[in-house]
Formats: structure tokens, sequence, C-alpha cells
């Protein structure tokens, strides 16, 4: 029996025991109802308004208190820009409910990056990231921002940070349902994406290659019933060499990762606490309560929580 196969088959259990509960049932619909909105609005998506999402300058003035808070809490955490990148296939739009909430919550420069799903490369795709990397750094003046990758857009993102340099740039990523170690779902995609998402493909080879110095904190956020990530432990990140963050999220879906009200507060409290270096301000801080009233507490980065 082979390693891979007792993973696979350990993931495929993990993921049936996480769906015949009445909370996996619960999270399989919201992921179906959120799938199919967000088929809806997809050709919004295809828009690029990066220029409506811009803010130039913070003033408390008509801010709601939450926002108010972050700014006067820490003004440049307020201010530090987030890049938001969408998996293979996708836009935008996935990240319509997520964006809103980021601003809700006083961040106030959050700028989606659509790249073509025509892009037969993750290498590619992490040149154009750095380009306008460079950019939004230029317009803005920050000299390090952060990232958040849904599925392939996590992968994208480290390579960039890993492999050109990007951890000079890059404060946090933050990477959701992303299979960094590969998915066996990606050997039914007839595209050159799908083969470099493979486990064991040349471009996670080149990943899993070590990157000592590496500057950029990681958030790695993972489900026990992402049903495109297999096995499910593959979302979550182990590297000798990066300082990682894992946490999983019961009960959601691969796509409505992004609007999960859990997965929102551990982003906003993440990306709300931290130091110039790349550390947090405050560890073990943020508190996830599930609807159980169970209360999981998150560890210092490089731990795994399961």
């Amino acid at each position: 029996m082979s390693v891979a196969g007792d993973e696979a088959r350990g993931g495929a259990l993990l993921g049936a025991r996480a769906l015949l509960t009445p909370r996996g049932l619960r999270g399989a619909a919201v992921e179906m109802a959120w799938s199919a909105t967000h088929m809806a609005l997809y050709p919004w998506g295809l828009i690029d308004d990066r220029a409506r999402q811009k803010v130039d300058r913070f003033t408390l003035t008509g801010l709601p208190p939450l926002q108010r808070g972050l700014v006067v809490g820490d003004v440049e955490a307020a201010g530090t820009p987030i890049l938001l990148i969408h998996g293979m296939v996708d836009n935008r739009s996935i990240f319509a409910l997520l964006s809103h909430q980021l601003r809700r919550r006083g961040f106030g420069r959050v700028i989606a990056f659509n790249y073509s799903p025509l892009s037969g490369d993750v290498r590619r795709v992490a040149s154009r990231l750095a380009d306008l990397v460079e950019s939004i750094c230029d317009e803005t003046g920050y000299e390090r921002i952060h990232v958040i990758g849904h599925s392939m857009g996590g992968v994208v993102a480290r390579y960039y940070i890993q492999r050109l340099g990007g951890d000079e740039r890059i404060h946090t990523l933050v990477t959701l349902g992303t299979p960094h170690h590969g998915t066996l779902a990606a050997h039914l995609i007839p595209h050159p994406l799908g083969r470099q998402l493979r486990p064991g493909s040349e471009v996670l080879t080149e990943l899993a290659e070590p990157a000592r110095g590496c500057r950029t904190r990681i958030l790695s956020i993972w489900s026990d019933l992402d049903q495109l990530v297999m096995p499910k432990t593959s979302a979550a990140l182990e590297h000798p060499d990066l300082a990682v963050r894992n946490v999983l999220i019961r009960y959601v879906g691969h796509m409505s990762l992004p609007v999960d009200g859990r997965v929102v507060h551990e982003i906003s409290a993440t990306l709300a606490q931290f130091e110039p270096d790349g550390s947090t301000s405050h560890a073990a801080v943020t508190t996830l309560t599930d609807r159980t009233g169970t209360t999981t507490r998150s560890k210092q980065p490089g731990h795994h929580i399961a």
C-alpha cells in the first residue's frame, strides 16, 4: 500500500466524516448556494475596477465604529494594501463578500488581481503578480503588502514569494484551500495548470525546496469539507523554512471558504496584528468559537491546528 494511497484514503475518510453530520450537510448546502451565486456574479468579475478600489488617504470622517477602531488602533494595519488572487478558471468575483467584509472592518485598500484562465503556467502568472505588486507599492507608498490567495492563487503567491524574491514585498500571505502539496483532483483537469497542481509536479517540487530567510509569514486555512483538495491535509502547509500557521475551519466547502464568517474573522484578526519585521504583535490571541460553543485558540506561527 503506497503512502499516496494511504493519504488519499485518509483524506476521503476525513471528508466523509465531516459531511455525514448535521453541520457538514449544512456546509454542503452553503457551498451549493454560494457556488450558484458565484456563477451569477462571474461576468461582473471580468471587469477590472482597480481604479474604484484605490484609497489614497485615511481620515476618521464618516467611518462607522468598526472601521474607526482599526484606524485609531493601527493606521498602518488599516492602510496596508491587501491583494486578492483567485484560483484557476475563476476571477475576482469569488472575493465579492470577502472584500466587502474586509472594508467593513477598516482595511481601506483591497485590490483584486484578475488573470486569464488560459494562462498556462504558474510561473508566468507569478511574474505578472510581481509587476502588479511593484505598481501597488509605487502607488501607495507602502513597501510591503498582504496577499490572500484562494485555491491555486495561493500557489501563485508562494511561487512569487519563494522563487522570485517576493518575500521582500509580501508581509503576510493568507491561503484559502490551497493545494500546497498537490491535489489528486488535478488529474481530472486537462490543462497545463492542472498538471502543475498534481502532487510531485515540477512547480510544487520547486516550492518544497529550501527557502531560508523567507520574510513572509503565512496563514494557511483549510477545511475538512474541501471537495477539490485531495487529500484534505494537502491544504495545510508544511515547510521547515517558512513561518506558517495552519488553521482548520471545519464544515466549509472549497468555494465558500472566502465567505465563511470564521475565515473572515481569522483573516481580519491576523492582518490587524503585526509587526514590521513580519511577526504577529500578540501571539495566540485569535479565538474561533463555532456554533457548538467549542473554542479553538490559534497557536504560534509554524504550528499546525487540526
